[in-house]
Parts: structure tokens; sequence; C-alpha cells
């Protein structure tokens, strides 16, 4: 059975990633559908990497249900997206925040 998967995306730089300039990588917030969430992460890599981007670390945050049974609180926007992503059967992509050198 398709589930929806709360990803978390760590990217480092490619050439035109669209990132901003100065950016060491960014943090993706993924919402992605699968019967597992081995096949989700798979596909969200897969997906990434076609469009430019140069996922280096995934760390998942469970299925909706899963998510629920620990407290988490899903606001009515986030699960909009997770039901999109169900319905789609596709990897969306909710938040992205560029991640900045210490230094910089």
């Amino acid at each position: 059975m398709q589930q929806v998967y709360t990803l978390l995306v760590q990217v480092g730089r490619a050439t035109d990633d669209g990132l901003p300039q100065g950016a060491t990588g960014a943090a993706l917030v993924c919402y992605a559908a699968g019967t597992t969430e081995d096949e989700a992460v798979r596909e969200t890599v897969a997906i990434l990497k076609q469009a430019g981007l140069a996922p280096l670390e995934v760390t998942g945050h469970g299925s909706i249900d899963e998510r629920l049974a620990e407290g988490h609180e899903i606001p009515d926007e986030e699960r909009a997206l997770m039901d999109r992503a169900l319905a789609e059967n596709a990897v969306i992509v909710a938040q992205m925040e560029p991640l900045w050198d210490e230094q910089g």
C-alpha cells in the first residue's frame, strides 16, 4: 500500500543547482510516496539528481500515521501536500532552505 513519507534531505552544491551564491548546500523537506520508506528515499534521491541537485544525506521521519502516533501535529497545509504526493505518486519538495558556511 502506498504511503507518504516525510524526508529531510541535505544537498551539496552542483553546477547550475539554482542555489544562492555562497550557499554550501541546502536542506529540503520532501513528501514522497512509496510502498516503503526505502522506496520513497530512492525515488526522492533519483528525482533530486534529475533536477540537478546533489543529495548527500536523507533522514526519514516516517509516514503520516507514524508521525501522528509519535504526537506530531501536522497542519492542514502539510496534509494537503502529503495528499498531493500520494494522489500523484510523486515527490513534493515542501521547503528548501539554503545552508551557509558558519563563517559566512
